[in-house]
C-alpha cells in the first residue's frame, strides 16, 4: 500500500517557477519508477516526466530544458522543478508511482495555473 500526496501548486506568472513535491508513504520499498502527469481542461492526461529507481529521467518534449524531476530517498519524496513556465503549462499535475506486481498509484493532484 502506497499513498502519494502532491503539494506546491499555485498561481504563477509566465516565466516564473514552481516546485512540486510528492511525498510517498506506505510500502515505499515496492516502488519502481515515479513520475508526473498533467491534465489541462478539455485535454488528455499526458506524461510530463518520469524517473526510475536508478535515477534515470525522461521528459516530454514540451518541458525539456525547463522542468527537472528528482528524488530524495531520505524524505521519500519526488520533486518537479518547473522553470520558465508558460500558460500552456496550466493543468492539474498528478504524481504517480509504479510498484511491483504491476500496481499503479496516483496522488490526488495539485493545480498549477500560469497566468498574468
Amino acid at each position: 500500500q502506497v499513498q502519494l500526496k502532491e503539494s506546491g501548486g499555485g498561481l504563477v506568472q509566465p516565466g516564473g517557477s514552481l516546485r512540486l513535491s510528492c511525498a510517498a508513504s506506505g510500502s515505499i520499498f515496492s516502488l519502481k519508477a515515479m513520475g508526473w502527469y498533467r491534465q489541462a481542461p478539455g485535454k488528455q492526461r499526458e506524461l510530463v516526466a518520469v524517473i526510475t529507481s536508478g535515477g534515470s529521467a525522461n521528459y516530454a518534449d514540451s518541458v525539456k530544458g525547463r522542468f527537472t524531476i528528482s528524488r530524495d530517498n531520505a524524505k521519500n519524496t519526488v520533486y518537479l522543478q518547473m522553470n520558465s513556465l508558460k500558460p500552456e503549462d496550466t493543468a492539474v499535475y498528478y504524481c504517480t508511482a509504479s510498484a511491483s506486481m504491476g500496481l499503479r498509484y496516483w496522488g490526488q493532484g495539485t493545480q498549477v495555473t500560469v497566468s498574468s
